[in-house]
């Protein structure tokens, strides 16, 4: 249900779920850079469009004028209301700390960062290692795979639900959501369908937890209290929520993102076998190079940025995956050199909303490449056989056959 109309005019009706966007959007931001750096669309709502990694940074530091109530990049104004038509815990909060402004956002991201400290993460590689090397072994011997559906899609969502103390047999579930939510975010019954699933299982698990408390996040959030008082539930059911959605399609796309780049690069997964010390400094240039997330802010009031009249209400895609390819902020951006030593890409976001998951992130991202390249003899894409991406809020393969 994505707007049919072909874009004409990339600067001034821009549109982040054309096809050609979402299978080169590169090509685009390095033309708008050189002749409309912040490109603006009137498709769905007023929305701007930065490309230079200097006016990304900037305006994601500006929280005064661009906040975080809504970051949907799609669709739009249809997110000024909660997604879903429910009967429970108050929604109004949103899915905090992303979707928060200071005070709410402070002490909620504060009670979500020791769950993905160092010290918790590097807790949770035995269990990351294990789950692919039992997802490779269900086809490691044969010639072919579905990299995305296979694997890279398939690791996130069982960490996450390891910290969240769920069933790992939701798996599939919980991708249905997600992309529910994130991937078809033009289709209001799909998009419903996402939401009332995700937060109906989260209030049951609440619940739950209230009598049997666990060694979990949501046990621990339900026994947190702030200003003297219990979090209230809302709040609860907004960061588990977020926990889940941030969690998963985001690490996912980067995975899959990295083995296509593999795939189609036999001298960097060469190399990456002869040189296992360098895999840290991969990670980083393979996120830099192929960041996934795209998040908005709201225009909190009339404002001129780089000589763009932007009004309140308008939206901002905060194009993180562009500012990492700026020439100005990168050495030849285009070029994926595995041994990036300066490399202060902004994959994560940028100011007071930096993603508090980095950590796992990264973990999750280098153990699946490490288990990969370990297990996979030289492998390349599968000739014939169609690739899909997802774009929108997140960019990454959806079916990425390879043979080996």
């Amino acid at each position: 249900m994505t707007d049919t109309v072909p874009v004409i005019d990339w600067a001034s009706d821009f549109d982040v779920l054309d096809p050609r966007y979402i299978t080169d959007p590169f090509s685009i931001w390095d033309d708008l850079r050189t002749t409309c750096p912040i490109a603006h669309t009137d498709r769905r709502i007023s929305s701007w469009l930065p490309t230079r990694y200097e006016d990304v940074t900037a305006i994601a530091h500006d929280i005064a004028h661009f906040s975080s109530l809504r970051v949907a990049v799609i669709p739009g104004g249809e997110d000024d209301e909660p997604p879903v038509d429910f009967e429970g815990p108050n929604l109004e909060y949103g899915l905090p700390p992303i979707s928060a402004d200071p005070p709410l956002h402070t002490w909620t991201r504060r009670l979500l960062l020791p769950w993905f400290s160092h010290r918790r993460v590097d807790g949770y590689v035995p269990m990351t290692r294990d789950l692919c090397r039992g997802l490779l072994d269900g086809f490691a011997e044969g010639a072919h795979a579905d990299a995305a559906a296979g694997y890279a899609q398939q690791i996130p969502v069982r960490v996450i639900a390891h910290i969240l103390g769920v069933s790992t047999d939701m798996s599939d579930t919980f991708t249905m959501w997600v992309r529910d939510i994130l991937e078809f975010a033009d289709d209001p019954e799909r998009r419903q369908r996402g939401a009332e699933g995700l937060l109906m299982y989260f209030v049951e698990q609440l619940e739950y937890r209230r009598h049997n408390p666990g060694p979990d996040l949501l046990s621990e959030l339900l026994g947190e209290e702030v200003d003297g008082k219990p979090i209230d539930d809302g709040i609860i059911l907004g960061i588990a929520a977020l926990v889940l959605i941030a969690g998963v399609d985001t690490t996912w796309s980067a995975i899959g993102s990295s083995i296509w780049h593999l795939a189609t690069h036999p001298e960097d997964q060469q190399r990456l076998r002869d040189e296992p010390g360098l895999m840290a400094l991969a990670v980083e240039e393979l996120l830099r190079a192929y960041s996934p997330v795209t998040m908005a802010r709201l225009v909190t009031e009339d404002v001129e940025y780089g000589g763009c009249p932007m009004k309140e209400g308008d939206k901002v895609l905060m194009n993180f995956p562009a500012a990492n390819r700026d020439p100005e902020a990168f050495e030849e951006p285009d070029v994926v050199r595995l041994d990036r030593a300066h490399n202060r890409h902004v994959a994560f976001g940028s100011g007071i909303h930096r993603c508090a998951g980095s950590n796992l992130a990264r973990m999750e991202l280098q153990v699946a490449l490490e288990e990969w390249l370990h297990r996979i003899p030289a492998f390349s894409l599968e000739q014939g056989k169609e690739i899909t991406w997802a774009g929108g809020q997140v960019r990454g393969p959806r079916i990425l056959p390879v043979v080996f």
